[in-house]
């Protein structure tokens, strides 16, 4: 939406990487079957601008896990309305640590198990 954009149509970089964060979350909750929380991105890439309209779609893979935390890579894509040509705009390494109810770190399985 133009509220989220620069004066050129350009969308906001902190918008993007709070929808990847999104993204990342959904991943990490899901492997740790519980709450997880962002404590770290690493590099943050931003290849082309994201233009008020473009349809954006995130990807998120878990690429590594530890004792407590989990690693995943996240991209976005942009696709123009009018056209079926997609680029890769962005992407970054977020790491989570699940956390139980009292917000202390708690073990997550090993990646595949």
């Amino acid at each position: 939406m133009p509220a989220d954009a620069n004066p050129y149509g350009d969308i906001f970089g902190g918008w993007l990487m709070g929808h990847m964060d999104l993204a990342a979350g959904s991943v990490a909750s899901h492997h740790a079957g519980g709450r997880a929380v962002t404590i770290a991105v690493e590099g943050m890439k931003f290849h082309r601008p994201v233009i008020v309209g473009d349809e954006v779609s995130v990807y998120a893979t878990l690429v590594a896990t530890g004792t407590t935390s989990m690693t995943i890579d996240v991209e976005a894509w942009r696709r123009g309305r009018h056209t079926d040509e997609a680029y890769r705009v962005t992407q970054a390494r977020f790491v989570f640590v699940a956390i139980g109810d009292d917000r202390q770190p708690r073990k997550v399985a090993a990646l595949g198990g």
